[in-house]
């Protein structure tokens, strides 16, 4: 709107009125001039709308108009009659109108109450803004610098993590002349606290349920913010099953049911429990498991000696390595398992004082050794091979998981000093069995007697020549074993 149109639209108060009423408030007008400065916050009314501007009426003795920008800067348009706050800048500018800011004035307003809040030691709230050397900007109707130091309680590692979020903090250093503001994010912080720790002590008591915020996990537990007052959760009042780090159940920030199991209130601890809130399952674990019965579980977690196998939850069982396979000699766990698997196993024995229950995996399946007599009895022809040479003997594998000593008497009739100059790892060898003990898993086995025991007969020596004759007893004299002993 054009200078000469503001004039015709909100023109002077004096026209068309008698020439004494046009006197009397052109005196009127002029002394409410006395009461304004330049430089000053005052009221007025808005008194028109248009495209590119606002005119306000501040009792002068002509409107000021103001870019319609500063508003859209600040929300919505004013409306027609609707009282806003206005900066004088000036009285009069070239062409004798008086000039009004709007943008100064909100910015008057945003530092006198910042001052305010300074004084009064009273949080301001504002939003973060970008990162800067140092710590954050922050907006609070004028940029503020918010320290990394004073941003939380605990420093806080990604600051970026905090742009966009709505604050509250306390101004802590004030220049309003050079436009300086610092705040602390941290001051609120550990007020809040005070005051949430004031009304925790106050109700907390012993057996009570409460839900907190895990604030902290290390290696023999986790620490739970109870509001003010932070609690210790040992890793042992976790579950009443096995846990082998406390990170296995809860993870910081989570939110978490816990029971109070000891308040001290002179020193402020608080020992805190999870699995107290149900019942112990080992108290009635021999009505639900019994030994030789099969059950159903998941590998919860793989250790040198077996493998832990939940049952169900608050009970484990150890699978220990030896009782994982009739046949093969397991190294490690995880050759047969994996965390998390679902499996079968049998109960072998439970320890309810000292909540133990031993597993067996191979005990589902038949034991080899059990028929070994019949499938390899006293002096019968075996082949297997050489799997492991030692100082006194070697051991040859009959089938997996069915091994036969090879003693270093028994590999030849002349006196040997190592296995190795008979016999190799690798060799196949046809043995001859003799002793069999399936109690011990053992199974004896002898080179020397089974070439002793296939030799041909000796030839009778015939005295009259040319046939040969038999021996004393007449027939080929059969190998007894306790001959070589």
């Amino acid at each position: 709107m054009a200078k000469d149109e503001r004039r015709n639209l909100g023109g002077s108060r004096m026209e068309g009125a008698e020439p004494e009423e046009r006197m009397e408030d052109w005196f009127k007008e002029g002394s409410t001039t006395n009461e304004f400065e330049e430089g000053e916050v005052v009221r007025g009314r808005v008194v028109h709308v248009g495209t590119s501007e606002v005119l306000v009426d501040v009792g002068y003795k002509s409107e000021g108009a103001i870019p319609i920008e500063e508003f859209h800067r600040h929300g919505a348009l004013p409306k027609v009659g609707e009282e806003i706050e206005v900066y004088l800048e000036a009285k009069e500018d070239s062409e004798g109108l008086i000039v009004l800011s709007k943008d100064k004035a909100d910015k008057i307003k945003v530092w006198d109450a910042i001052t305010q809040a300074y004084e009064k030691a009273q949080p301001v709230e504002g939003r973060v803004v970008e990162v800067v050397k140092g710590g954050l900007a922050v907006d609070v109707g004028v940029k503020a610098f918010l320290p990394g130091s004073q941003v939380d309680l605990r420093p806080v590692k990604n600051l970026a993590s905090m742009v966009g979020q709505t604050i509250r903090a306390k101004v802590i250093k004030l220049n309003r002349r050079r436009g300086n503001v610092v705040l602390s994010r941290r001051s609120v912080l550990e007020e809040e606290r005070e005051e949430k720790k004031k009304h925790t002590l106050e109700v907390l008591n012993e057996g009570m349920v409460l839900t907190g915020t895990v604030k902290n996990i290390t290696d023999y537990g986790a620490f739970i913010d109870l509001g003010g007052i932070d609690g210790l959760l040992h890793v042992t009042d976790m579950s009443w099953g096995r846990v082998g780090h406390p990170s296995e159940i809860f993870q910081v920030g989570d939110q978490v049911e816990v029971v109070v199991l000891h308040f001290d209130r002179e020193s402020g601890r608080v020992s805190l429990g999870y699995k107290q809130k149900s019942n112990d399952p080992w108290e009635t674990v021999e009505t639900r498991f019994a030994p030789g019965t099969k059950t159903q579980g998941r590998v919860v977690s793989l250790t040198n000696y077996g493998a832990f196998v939940e049952l169900e939850p608050g009970v484990d069982g150890l699978l220990h390595i030896s009782d994982m396979s009739w046949t093969r000699n397991v190294g490690h766990p995880s050759e047969v398992l994996k965390k998390g698997q679902d499996i079968e196993t049998q109960i072998l024995n439970i320890d309810r004082d000292n909540k133990r229950i031993s597993l067996g995996l191979k005990q589902i399946q038949p034991d080899p050794w059990s028929t070994v007599s019949q499938r390899y009895p006293m002096g019968s022809r075996v082949t297997g091979k050489v799997v492991r040479l030692t100082d006194f003997g070697a051991f040859v594998e009959l089938e997996p998981g069915v091994d036969g000593l090879l003693h270093i008497s028994q590999m030849a009739h002349r006196p040997i000093a190592t296995p190795g100059e008979v016999v190799n790892v690798g060799d196949e060898l046809t043995l001859l069995v003799i002793r069999v003990d399936p109690h011990e898993r053992r199974i004896g086995l002898s080179l020397k007697e089974l070439a002793h025991a296939v030799a041909p007969p000796p030839e009778a020596v015939d005295d009259r020549g040319g046939g040969g004759r038999k021996g004393k007893r007449g027939k080929s004299r059969e190998y007894d074993y306790d001959d070589e002993e």
